[in-house]
């Protein structure tokens, strides 16, 4: 199992483009784990991408999406 700092060498801490879509990963009491759907940031939120409500998550990094394997 991958350790948390081994997991966030995979992601950027720093602040990603508005409106781009990303992958996040979050932090919870059990570790971390990887938003299973495109999100990107919006005044100051994370949103799911067409979504207008923002995602109650604790982000702890980013990355571009990578596109879907067929």
């Amino acid at each position: 199992m991958a350790t948390r700092q081994e997991r966030l060498t995979e992601f950027s801490e720093s602040i990603p483009p508005e409106g781009k879509p990303v992958q996040l990963l979050c932090e919870d009491h059990c570790g971390t784990y990887i938003i299973p759907f495109a999100c990107e940031r919006r005044e100051g939120a994370w949103y799911r991408v067409g979504a207008t409500n923002p995602i109650d998550t604790n982000v702890i990094g980013w990355r571009r999406s990578r596109p879907k394997a067929r």
